[in-house]
């Protein structure tokens, strides 16, 4: 008995350490597929012997089908290639320590798809970064905010579509910007912006987009040196008169953006077959837009003008020559050279039009001609002179008026108008006839008259006290008459009908 019960008491024992092994591996078991997990996220070590080539402080590992990034990377890794891999999505942890002498990193031909927020947190001394020809579809807010150093961005030939406002915030070192071959709908004009642009950018790339609106005035009033290196060929841009001003102003100053890819500079017509044609062609054939020349400057007398020397590339030294070609001086008054490079001058005269060149030298030289118009008045006399047109055709447009209603609107009283009779007319129409009544007249018709003076009763109109009413200068006889009076009556009035519609009235 005591036998078996030892016996027993030694298998149960041995149940039970089973149980607890059991117990002890199951957390090891349910934690295994998450090791594997995670192991598919942590490269292999660097075999600088087998895979990857290393040279001095560059790191080669192109072409050998990674799926992450290496492990275990010397901290004086100056150049990483990892191009043409498998590399899917940049983690932030794909660097466990700071690689604070790294300045390139090439991560093209990889279909890279994710980008960590923090994946350059442990890069921020990198100068070039190669993203390109992957499959990268938005970039978020400041995603590029850590490297306050990088100088190139390559991101061409990605499936990018949209890019936050503050994507690229924090390069002030950028200087090149690739981001043609894309979806990009919206120009990014916070890149280019006085106040939001990086300072020292040059370069701009957004061809081969999907871009059908550019903010022309804000492009046109930049400088010279950043146009020269603004390249937007090869959108979708409607065809316009305002497209062709901008294009042929960049051809004309010869900046390498038009110039380059001059066939390039495509618009769009309206209508259902989306034809292409050159924008430079616009002026020759589609919608005549008007001929692009070198602009000038015009001005007035006693004006101050300041010319820029706009240069295609930037912190050029320059230097200015007057009209026929007389260098700039402190002798000539009338010119001040500027401390930016621009020229002052003034107080205007006539003579002061001409041609003025301005001299820029530094890796390239280049010559900017500006072309100044001085008018022979000064600013003040053209407005009066204007004033003095407007007021000139205001005055005859209120004569013409006043004459046609003072012909057509102005009631006739005359005898000879229509619907008139020397019957009815009324008795103060006796003030409109030219015709000189006689208020004190002989008490008897018939009396001759005096030597000296007086009227001829054939012509003369004498008043009868109250038997008598007058019309237009004129005597009505009420009674009867003979004959005789009554025919030296109608020459009468055939006299005074001549009098009253005479040209000048008449005057005793």
């Amino acid at each position: 008995m005591m036998g078996g019960s030892l016996w027993i008491s030694h298998g149960a024992t041995e149940a039970l350490f089973r149980g607890r092994s059991f117990i002890a591996v199951l957390p090891l078991a349910l934690l295994l597929p998450t090791l594997r997990v995670g192991a598919q996220f942590i490269g292999s070590p660097l075999d600088c012997q087998k895979t990857c080539v290393c040279a001095s402080n560059i790191v080669s590992c192109s072409r050998i089908s990674l799926t992450n990034v290496p492990i275990t990377l010397p901290q004086y890794t100056a150049v990483l290639d990892l191009s043409f891999n498998n590399i899917t999505r940049l983690r932030a942890e794909w660097t466990p320590v700071p690689l604070n002498r790294l300045h390139s990193l090439l991560l093209s031909h990889n279909g890279l798809t994710f980008l960590s927020s923090e994946a350059f947190s442990n890069v921020k001394k990198l100068q070039y970064l190669d993203l390109s020809s992957n499959y990268i579809r938005q970039l978020d807010e400041f995603i590029f905010e850590p490297l306050e150093h990088l100088e190139v961005l390559l991101l061409y030939s990605n499936r990018i579509s949209q890019i936050d406002r503050t994507a690229f915030s924090g390069l002030a070192s950028l200087q090149r910007l690739y981001l043609s071959h894309n979806q990009i709908s919206r120009f990014p004009l916070e890149l280019v912006k006085e106040r939001t642009r990086p300072d020292t950018l040059r370069l701009l790339d957004v061809s081969s987009n999907r871009i059908k609106a550019l903010p022309l005035n804000e492009l046109q009033a930049l400088p010279a040196w950043i146009k020269n290196g603004l390249y937007f060929h090869n959108n979708p841009l409607p065809c316009s008169c305002d497209v062709h001003e901008v294009v042929a102003r960049w051809y004309i100053k010869e900046l390498s953006s038009a110039v380059d890819f001059r066939g390039s500079h495509t618009c769009v017509l309206p209508g259902h077959q989306k034809e292409k044609i050159a924008i430079l062609d616009l002026d020759k054939v589609y919608l005549n837009c008007s001929e692009v020349t070198a602009m000038e400057k015009k001005a007035f007398l006693e004006q101050f003008l300041v010319l820029d020397c706009d240069t295609r590339e930037r912190n050029m030294t320059k230097s200015w020559a007057l009209p026929g070609n007389i260098p700039v001086s402190p002798a000539y008054k009338i010119a001040l050279m500027r401390p930016d490079g621009s020229l002052q001058i003034g107080p205007l005269k006539a003579e002061d039009s001409g041609v003025y060149t301005c001299y820029a030298s530094g890796s390239l030289n280049e010559t900017v001609y500006v072309t100044v118009v001085v008018f022979n008045s000064t600013e003040i006399g053209g407005l009066e002179n204007l004033k003095t047109a407007y007021t000139t055709l205001i005055g005859c447009l209120v004569s013409l008026v006043l004459v046609l209603f003072y012909l057509y609107l102005t009631p006739c009283h005359c005898a000879c108008c229509p619907g008139q009779s020397l019957e009815k007319s009324e008795p103060r129409d006796s003030l409109h006839s030219s015709t000189v009544s006689i208020t004190h007249a002989h008490s008897q018709t018939g009396q001759e008259r005096p030597e000296g003076g007086g009227f001829d009763n054939k012509h003369g109109a004498f008043l009868q006290p109250k038997d008598q009413r007058e019309q237009n200068g004129r005597l009505n006889p009420i009674g009867e008459e003979d004959e005789e009076w009554h025919g030296e009556r109608r020459r009468s009035d055939a006299g005074s009908i001549s009098s009253v519609c005479s040209d000048t009235p008449m005057v005793v």
